[in-house]
């Protein structure tokens, strides 16, 4: 599969040394996402700005964070994201068999309360877009203010990160 459009190489245009050096810092490398986002100087640092503060700068575990990233991917079908979140969910603690089973249909046997109301909103906000009185009142109950803006911005921010790759056609 080809990229839609291209992709900048890094150290190409002296204008971009400032978003190539943070992204570099936040990330160790830059990756296909952030050589095509690079097209737009001003796209690029926003686009990091928000990624960095909904996976590094919230209070929710990296674990919550993971399932609602890779679910999200799998919904979406982008298997690019997907992969890039395998080694980080492993990190936060998923088995495998907990992470290949989000491209699946769920099995609840492997998923605590907690992460299966997670799973349950990845699911609304990216099938449905809205979420239901009912799932928010049982979001609610187990998360505070704080995370239930954390969670639903996790959610919405990599809908948008996996609708980017999947119709620019961004692939390793």
């Amino acid at each position: 599969m080809k990229n839609r459009i291209n992709q900048i190489e890094p150290g190409s245009n002296p204008e971009l040394k400032d978003i190539e050096e943070k992204i570099l810092a936040a990330r160790g490398k830059i990756s296909p996402l952030y050589r095509t986002l690079l097209n737009s100087k001003d796209i690029a640092i926003g686009w990091e700005s928000l990624i960095s503060a909904v996976r590094l700068k919230n209070s929710l575990p990296a674990s919550i964070r993971e399932i609602c990233i890779l679910r999200v991917a799998s919904l979406n079908k982008s298997l690019y994201e997907f992969e890039a979140h395998r080694i980080p969910a492993q990190q936060a603690g998923l088995s495998n068999l907990q992470i290949d089973n989000l491209l699946i249909e769920i099995d609840t046997s492997l998923f605590s309360t907690q992460e299966l109301i997670v799973i349950q909103l990845a699911d609304a906000m990216t099938k449905e877009i809205e979420v239901s009185d009912q799932l928010f009142f049982t979001i609610a109950e187990h998360f505070n203010d704080r995370e239930i803006l954390e969670l639903v911005t996790t959610v919405a921010s990599y809908n948008m990160v996996s609708r980017f790759l999947t119709a620019l056609k961004i692939s390793y």
